[in-house]
């Protein structure tokens, strides 16, 4: 009896993968034939086959799981594509462009909230909810394009680093503030831990492994240096969400230790590949699955909802693009589109306003709504806005 109904869970579950993998590459394909990017066909996918459309699949543990071993590989092949110098030439940029990207939506979204009526904690939340960017959005889109070279995509790069330390100093300041214990020891040596691991890994890890190489070389399991990126990329991101901040950064960080090697040595690129094309539409799907449409059946809510998606776009696209204006409209504008997304990181955020009794389902389902609309909005403005760029680092 326990057997079987094991065995059923386990045939359950490879459904559910299934279904998952399938419908985002069918529907992938139909983007890409019809001139859209394939990154918001897998996001509709997980729409149409989640609780909200067809009922075939929904959201649980091992999906979640998948979702963020996907977009930990995303972000680790990105890190591959990126040299420290190339992130150090645009770091002043991308701080202004971190620092203006937080402070925007966050008074955006606490002054939508007061104005609707919402409670002084309800609002702090919603702010707090619109402040992260989920770079491996952007990441996917600008990679398909081979455009990750590009000066404005490694300000992007740069700047969700820097966004996802501030996000997690503001979330610790707003959950503190609504627990009515703040503990501003906790906070600072929290934000310092993070501070401190971004810095060691960006600075001192790729001279590290440089050493390292022919020591890796005489390992006799293979391919040695897929292998040891392997454990490098998880490594680095189990640390990464130890500490507090988001498990992609460490993943991100290992990708650009290693990007020298990577540089050298094609293969371990190509083998990094494979796993992303693998992992990745899972995590696209999974953010699809977990809209609700059913926020569109009360008036009032429909309305709160399109207001905080369209201050969600404003504030991240306006304040991120007039951090670095002095490159062009254009440029500004490349920007401004990439820090868009919110993707998980907004969802996450909701959660812990639910599990502080902060945030009830109708403004859950909201800010839902929103993480899942500038997930979907990004893509095509990307696409339209690089259109006609090439990466420099191609090769003539």
């Amino acid at each position: 009896m326990i057997l079987a109904a094991a065995t059923a869970h386990h045939t359950e579950m490879l459904l559910s993968l299934f279904l998952m993998f399938t419908a985002a590459k069918l529907m992938a394909e139909v983007f890409e034939r019809i001139g859209q990017p394939a990154v918001v066909g897998e996001i509709l996918a997980g729409v149409l086959i989640g609780p909200s459309v067809l009922a075939w699949v929904a959201p649980s543990e091992i999906t979640d799981t998948i979702a963020e071993i996907g977009v930990v590989f995303l972000l680790f092949s990105v890190g591959l594509e990126t040299q420290p110098a190339a992130l150090m030439r645009v770091g002043k940029l991308a701080a202004l462009v971190a620092v203006l990207g937080v402070l925007a939506p966050l008074a955006g979204g606490f002054g939508l909230g007061r104005v609707w009526g919402l409670a002084h904690a309800q609002s702090l939340f919603l702010g707090t909810a619109m402040v992260a960017t989920s770079v491996g959005i952007t990441a996917r889109v600008l990679s398909s394009m081979n455009l990750l070279g590009l000066p404005t995509s490694r300000i992007v790069l740069g700047a969700a680093i820097i966004d996802d330390i501030l996000g997690l100093l503001v979330l610790a300041v707003v959950s503190s503030m609504v627990a009515q214990a703040v503990n501003y020891v906790e906070i600072t040596s929290t934000v310092a831990m993070a501070l401190g691991f971004v810095g060691l890994l960006f600075f001192a890890g790729a001279p590290l492994l440089n050493r390292l190489v022919p020591k890796i070389t005489k390992l006799r399991v293979g391919p040695p240096f897929f292998l040891v990126s392997i454990v490098l990329c998880l490594g680095l991101s189990v640390a990464a969400a130890y500490i507090g901040v988001a498990a992609i950064i460490g993943a991100f960080l290992a990708g650009v230790a290693l990007a020298e090697i990577s540089e050298s040595r094609h293969d371990l690129r190509e083998q990094t590949k494979g796993l992303t094309e693998l992992l990745v539409p899972f995590f696209l799907v999974s953010i699809g699955m977990k809209v609700q449409l059913s926020v569109f059946t009360q008036p009032g809510i429909l309305l709160l909802t399109l207001l905080v998606t369209l201050v969600a776009v404003a504030t991240k696209f306006v304040a991120c693009g007039l951090a670095v204006k002095s490159l062009g409209w254009r440029a500004a504008a490349q920007v401004g589109a990439g820090m868009v997304p919110r993707g998980e990181v907004g969802i996450v955020v909701a959660q812990i306003g639910v599990s502080l009794g902060v945030i009830q389902s109708d403004l859950f389902g909201v800010v839902l709504f929103m993480s899942v609309a500038t997930t979907l909005i990004a893509p095509p403005a990307l696409r339209a806005l690089f259109a006609g760029s090439r990466n420099p680092d191609a090769p003539g």
